[in-house]
């Protein structure tokens, strides 16, 4: 089984103007859209598009939580999120005029019960499972939350998947994970220095490789995406060049 974590889902509201969006008066929307998110949530729903089950972790809270669990549902998606007793689960605005201007919301506090209770739900994966930690994490939660999930099943023959940013990327390492996933930005954040072309994605990558990840992949925009995989292969795949639906 594929167990996806997803610790501050949300509800993504894209708003769009043929115009442009303009400040202190009321402005009216041409079109709206509304999706249902956050990086675990996303991969079990292209897991499902690929005809593989999955079980999406996290937490949720009130009517915006209701949709997500009701949105989501799917014969490949078990959901088994905590549900919290306060607060609601995080609206996100994407305004589309011209460019794109995000409201990212912050979501409910996760308190160190539910938090707890997560991590009982680790207990009950297999070797041979696939466990795929995604995402930002809600501000209450601690910065190691990652690598103390990690260790909850340290003790499993298990591939494990982190698509995370910064410290929390960097501290998932010492767990060896079988993926890592992050961008090229990030890699530049990492390591603070400006990482640009080929070369210099290799380079960095190969370092998060001796840091203690297997396989690395960096998204690179509209460039695709490069994989050093864990015998020094290196891979590059480019991007579609057709309109997106």
């Amino acid at each position: 089984m594929i167990y996806t974590v997803t610790l501050s889902p949300s509800i993504d509201y894209v708003v769009r103007f043929n115009g442009t969006m303009r400040f202190n008066i009321t402005n009216r929307s041409d079109s709206e859209e509304f999706y249902f998110g956050g990086k675990g949530i996303n991969v079990s729903q292209v897991l499902a598009e690929l005809d593989l089950n999955s079980t999406a972790f996290g937490f949720i809270a009130g009517f915006t939580g209701d949709a997500i669990e009701k949105g989501i549902r799917n014969s490949r998606i078990r959901t088994d999120f905590i549900r919290l007793s306060e607060g609601f689960t995080r609206i996100n605005i994407k305004i589309k005029s011209g460019g794109e201007t995000e409201i990212n919301g912050q979501g409910p506090d996760i308190p160190e019960a539910a938090l707890e209770e997560l991590m009982a739900k680790l207990d009950g994966i297999q070797d041979g499972d696939t466990l795929v930690l995604a995402g930002s994490i809600p501000k209450t939660c601690p910065d190691d939350v990652y690598e103390r999930m990690l260790e909850r099943v340290g003790n499993k023959n298990i591939m494990i998947v982190v698509d995370a940013t910064k410290q929390l990327l960097v501290n998932s390492l010492s767990k060896h994970p079988f993926l890592i996933k992050p961008n090229r930005m990030e890699l530049s954040e990492i390591f603070h220095k400006e990482v640009d072309g080929k070369e210099d994605v290799v380079k960095y990558a190969g370092k998060l490789q001796e840091m203690g990840a297997r396989n690395v992949i960096v998204s690179l925009g509209r460039q695709g995406a490069l994989l050093l995989d864990e015998t020094g292969g290196v891979h590059t795949c480019g991007t579609l060049k057709q309109p997106v639906i």
